[in-house]
């Protein structure tokens, strides 16, 4: 990789950590990166030290750059999840977040009905519309539908007033958006999916708790299926 800038050789080093390629306990040199990518030592630095922030590898002088257990990994970092979303392991990420998604979504709707602003209520339905007129149209792998998708579920986390769910947002967002440049979002959403969107809306608008989070649930453990079919 002659010539690579520094975000060249983090992502290069970041997929192939993440893929299984250098696997825990490898141990690479600074010198040894520097000839393999072509690039200043510098650049070699400034790499190893996002990862080793990460928790992906540890450096030690006079050891070297030593490759980290998956245990140890920031996993909800975002570049992290599209790190592994490039590799082999691509199936088993979006199953892991879309379990975290059944975990967490359903109780930031509950939380949405009671506590989201007349504003935010207005506009996950806005939203709630647009998908279902954008999935009627056959538009639903489109960039304006992702756009939507991720919007309504990053509000639903606001309205849920709690700022450790809320913290969830990029890696969801990260997540939708990564199986949709995979060509793993259909054109025509799953109906079942798309009505419980509807239906969340509907309950956050008129403040039933309940709903909210019955309907929230369907529609994640509708994707949890679709993603752990696909990983199968």
């Amino acid at each position: 990789m002659a010539q690579a800038s520094h975000t060249n050789v983090l992502d290069d080093l970041g997929v192939r950590i993440a893929s299984g390629e250098l696997s825990p306990g490898q141990v690479l040199t600074a010198a040894g990166l520097e000839e393999e990518y072509g690039v200043s030592r510098t650049v070699i630095r400034e790499a190893v030290r996002v990862l080793e922030a990460m928790g992906m590898v540890a450096s030690r002088r006079r050891v070297g750059v030593t490759v980290q257990p998956a245990s140890a990994w920031s996993a909800l970092d975002t570049r992290l999840i599209a790190w592994q979303l490039a590799g082999p392991r691509r199936s088993q990420q979006l199953v892991v977040v879309t379990e975290l998604r059944a975990g967490i979504e359903p109780i930031a709707a509950r939380l949405a009905a009671s506590r989201a602003t007349d504003l935010q209520r207005s506009e996950i339905l806005r939203l709630s519309a647009l998908l279902e007129e954008l999935g009627r149209q056959g538009r639903g792998d489109s960039e304006e539908y992702l756009a939507a998708d991720i919007a309504f579920h990053d509000l639903i986390l606001d309205a849920s007033g709690n700022l450790m769910l809320a913290a969830v947002k990029q890696p969801i967002a990260e997540v939708i958006a990564g199986r949709s440049r995979v060509g793993l979002t259909p054109a025509i959403p799953e109906h079942e999916a798309l009505h419980n969107h509807m239906q969340t809306a509907a309950a956050i608008a008129r403040g039933d708790a309940e709903a909210a989070e019955h309907h929230t649930r369907r529609y994640v453990d509708t994707v949890l299926g679709e993603v752990r079919g696909e990983s199968g």
